[in-house]
């Protein structure tokens, strides 16, 4: 059975920072549904922290989170990007974008010095995220005459999903969303009322 939930995180921008042989790595966590939004706060960090030496960052979108990428933004390959996604990936989100911004303190890290400040930060910033759960759902639109609109409503008082919107003339349109796991329940209790 696939799971109709998922963990992500609330709008409120986690942070955390992490120094290492006075290298410092600032990093930030952001709820985010598509790539444009990733793309327009990547943009910000950039012009924000001009003088950095690198700003890396990892995403992944998705209920089913199939849609993610690293960038290591000129640090050696994999790590930066991957330390950033492999948080993400531990801790089970989705919908999440984290950007690590790095000052350079004149002294190289090495490969692992830089997995690990990469993921510390990283981890620093989850932890100061507000992680939420929420359900996969499905938008189902049904129309029918106005004479059906009380048996209409009693699913809906009955199976609560969320009203999308309402339209009521000679034939009345509802758009409702509920939980992907119970959508054919509510289609099938709602095409049973065409037929009665």
């Amino acid at each position: 059975m696939v799971s109709d939930e998922f963990k992500t995180i609330t709008d409120k921008v986690g942070e955390g920072i992490y120094t290492e042989k006075r290298s410092k790595f600032l990093a930030f966590t952001h709820h985010v549904e598509t790539e444009d939004d990733v793309k327009a706060i990547v943009a910000q960090y950039r012009k924000k922290y001009y003088d950095a030496r690198h700003v890396c960052y990892a995403y992944m979108l998705g209920a089913e989170r199939s849609i993610f990428r690293a960038n290591d933004d000129g640090e050696p390959s994999s790590t930066a990007g991957k330390p950033i996604l492999g948080q993400i990936n531990s801790n089970e989100l989705t919908d999440i974008l984290i950007v690590v911004v790095r000052y350079y303190g004149g002294v190289n890290l090495g490969t692992g010095g830089l997995i690990v400040a990469y993921k510390t930060a990283s981890a620093l910033a989850i932890d100061d995220s507000e992680i939420i759960s929420r359900q996969v759902e499905e938008t189902i639109t049904y129309n029918f005459p106005y004479v059906m609109m009380n048996d209409v409503m009693r699913i809906v008082k009955e199976m609560k999903p969320r009203v999308v919107s309402q339209s009521y003339d000679n034939t009345c349109e509802i758009k409702l969303s509920i939980r992907k796991s119970e959508a054919e329940q509510l289609k099938a209790k709602l095409n049973k009322l065409s037929f009665e």
